[in-house]
């Protein structure tokens, strides 16, 4: 996006707030300005506002003009719905285990009996976490992706999507990073050796649609989410004002946007992870493909300097991302007697309700 003044910076701090209501359901901002080899000086400052208004009021927003080709997209969702189409003993010959979280697993596996779905998870990149998340274990293993052997162009297209929606996600991060009042490519560095991983994910109809979720209620733990849903729908956000569920309609070649719990402990608190949840359907399948935007396994993740002082002191204690990732997902397989990991038990004063 090229180098920015530092007189901008200071002016998101005075940035109009825009008129997009609640009532009217998460924000839809427009991205084609960065695809400008000229980008007029006052667009791109209402850009990176409509970024801060809906981060900081919402914690979602959908994205068009976004670079990511629909060729691309077509591609892949093409390759989920072939996938998720074949038998089910074919489909399990790639699934996940403890050993390794990525490929196939369906909810019939894991302890979310109330989850109504199907997934497969992979990474095109060498990813490596920690083994345990005990913190003196310092032992990592490498996480293998599993590719079926049909469709036969499966990786081929899984990898070409990939780079295209990981460019995406360094634009939304220098985004943010300047929505911040902090320099364009602040949060990059985090994520030279990201975490970051793919899910397909396809919802059967479901005869009982009032006794299930297709995912319950949740936080992403992560830094972003980077979301394509078809044109069924069923994900479902909690506005911040009243509480209320607010159904996210399919807006046609869109992405769906969250922060995630990460950059609400950059940012400290200024924005927010929320919770949100997937309604099944009782005739029609769905399909979506979230892309996980996760930093290195190495990161201490922590309220950035650059935002707390004494007027703001920080709010979160540092935490190992591979130890936390690792939690999350040991906690798949086995009961750990404890409530799952979240980010408020890093929190340096708790409030009443947590």
């Amino acid at each position: 996006m090229g180098e920015v003044d530092p007189a901008f910076i200071q002016d998101v701090e005075h940035r109009p707030k825009l008129t997009n209501t609640e009532s009217e359901g998460i924000p839809i901002i427009d991205l084609s300005i960065l695809s400008s080899p000229e980008p007029d000086s006052d667009e791109f400052r209402r850009l990176v506002a409509e970024i801060s208004d809906a981060s900081e009021k919402w914690g979602f927003f959908q994205v068009i003009n976004h670079g990511v080709p629909s060729e691309t997209r077509q591609k892949i969702e093409l390759a989920a719905r072939q996938f998720f189409a074949l038998p089910k003993e074919e489909k399990s010959k790639v699934r996940r285990d403890e050993v390794n979280p990525y490929g196939y697993y369906d909810t019939e596996h894991t302890k979310n009996v109330r989850d109504w779905k199907e997934v497969f998870d992979f990474s095109v990149e060498s990813t490596f976490i920690p083994v345990s998340p005990e913190p003196d274990d310092e032992a990592l293993k490498e996480m293998i992706s599993q590719w079926p052997e049909y469709p036969p162009e499966m990786r081929e297209v899984c990898e070409e999507y990939v780079h295209e929606v990981q460019k995406l996600s360094y634009k939304l991060l220098e985004l943010i990073s300047l929505s911040l009042g902090l320099p364009e490519k602040r949060l990059n560095g985090f994520f030279k050796d990201q975490t970051s991983f793919l899910r397909m994910n396809h919802y059967p109809p479901c005869p009982s649609p009032h006794l299930a979720l297709g995912v319950g209620r949740h936080k992403d733990a992560g830094a972003l989410t980077i979301l394509a849903q078809d044109d069924v729908g069923g994900l479902e956000v909690k506005r911040k004002t009243d509480g209320e569920w607010v159904f996210v309609k399919p807006t046609p070649d869109a992405y769906i946007i969250n922060v995630g719990d990460i950059i609400q402990v950059w940012s400290n608190d200024k924005y927010e992870s929320v919770e949100h949840r997937v309604k099944v359907n009782s005739e029609r399948e769905r399909f979506s493909i979230p892309f996980f935007v996760n930093p290195a396994h190495y990161t201490w993740v922590q309220p950035l300097d650059e935002i707390v002082n004494e007027e703001n002191p920080a709010k979160y204690k540092p935490y190992n991302w591979g130890k936390f990732f690792t939690t999350r997902k040991t906690s798949n397989y086995k009961k750990l007697g404890v409530e799952n990991i979240q980010i408020y038990h890093f929190k340096t004063t708790k409030s009443s309700d947590e």
